[in-house]
């Protein structure tokens, strides 16, 4: 289990992470304009919170639709003996339809999210994870609607903040 050591974070990294959180791409000249510091006093900050691990790295969204991913449920997953977390967390890697999982409490070992093209390619998926050794059973929901349209699950993009 890795352990990790607390590390300076002021006022300024928060709005640094929080600019980067609402727009990856924001420049480092635009988020020192926004919070009174230089370019490269911001690209320190930036580096020294890469290097321990506080920023983990940058991605982009992608709305499901845009791709043809119409189709979309949620699976739990039993396992045998348990299966540790680091072997779920290789297999759904390899699972590019998988765009969430996590371990969880209660009677499942994991709660996969799975976005597919259509029905026929969520049986697709579903059944090579059905395959893999170490799972004993699924119990899957196919998401009819989204109830918080605005919620990242639903495609939304991350709301922007508000520049001080």
């Amino acid at each position: 289990m890795m352990t990790h050591q607390a590390v300076p974070f002021d006022d300024l990294d928060r709005k640094i992470v929080a600019a980067l959180v609402a727009n990856a791409r924001t420049s480092f000249t635009e988020i020192g304009a926004a919070i009174g510091l230089s370019a490269s006093a911001v690209k320190r900050r930036v580096d020294r919170m890469r290097e321990t691990d506080v920023i983990t790295g940058f991605t982009t969204t992608v709305r499901p639709a845009a791709l043809g991913w119409r189709t979309e449920a949620y699976v739990e997953v039993y396992c045998d003996s348990a299966a540790p977390p680091r072997r779920l967390a290789e297999v759904v890697r390899n699972y590019p339809e998988i765009i969430a999982a996590m371990t969880v409490t209660g009677g499942a070992d994991a709660l996969l999210h799975v976005m597919a093209t259509d029905v026929e390619h969520f049986e697709e998926v579903l059944e090579r994870i059905r395959a893999e050794p170490f799972v004993r059973q699924t119990i899957s929901y196919m998401v009819l609607s989204h109830l918080l349209t605005g919620s990242a699950e639903a495609g939304a993009a991350p709301p922007a903040t508000a520049t001080q």
